[in-house]
């Protein structure tokens, strides 16, 4: 029997927003350069992964609408790290999915 839509756990829909932040292997390159950074400017970004700005730029808003990220605005610059607190939920939630039992069909 199909769920409903309110049968949704909130942590599924957060396993999804994560994922789908994480669907481009840009975004899974940037958060694994931010993950070495204690916090890190849009320019030194861009150097590192030298797409257009417009482009870095997307990748930086996808990941901080998922809150896997955040931006600090010090004019001119944005400075970017990991969201530590969404990162540990992150972990979490994902390391729970991942280590559920398969039950064999």
């Amino acid at each position: 029997m199909a769920k409903k839509k309110d049968d949704i756990k909130p942590t599924d829909k957060q396993i999804a927003i994560f994922a789908k932040a994480l669907g481009h292997p840009t975004r899974v390159a940037i958060i694994q350069f931010l993950l070495l950074q204690e916090s890190c400017y849009f320019g030194d970004i861009h150097d590192v992964f030298p797409n257009a700005k417009a482009t870095v730029s997307q990748h930086l808003k996808e990941l901080k609408n998922a809150g896997l990220i955040q931006g600090e605005i010090e004019v001119p610059k944005v400075r970017y790290c990991i969201n530590k607190e969404n990162w540990e939920i992150a972990k979490q939630i994902f390391s729970d999915f991942f280590n559920k039992e398969i039950i064999t069909c």
